[in-house]
């Protein structure tokens, strides 16, 4: 089975039009990817649906700022 980073990394991926390679942990969705906060909803909500969590609130998108943020919240949602 896929790594939660991994499957992080591949929606990002597709969204975000870019390279695995080029996706780390480290990877901020602001100065790296470009994203708008239209960008992040998005990619909010494909995450909800591929992991099947619940939505994720205004205020953890805000805090949600590196791939690697977005890959500790999955963990936490999914306990």
């Amino acid at each position: 089975m896929n790594s939660i980073f991994e499957r992080v990394r591949d929606i990002v991926c597709e969204q975000f039009d870019v390279d695995a390679e080029s996706i780390t942990e480290e990877t901020d969705f602001l100065s790296e990817l470009d994203a708008d906060s239209l960008d992040v909803v998005e990619l909010a909500m494909s995450i909800e649906e591929s992991f099947g969590i619940p939505q994720i609130g205004e205020d953890e998108i805000r805090g949600i700022q590196t791939v690697g943020d977005l890959v500790a919240y999955v963990e936490r949602a999914l306990g």
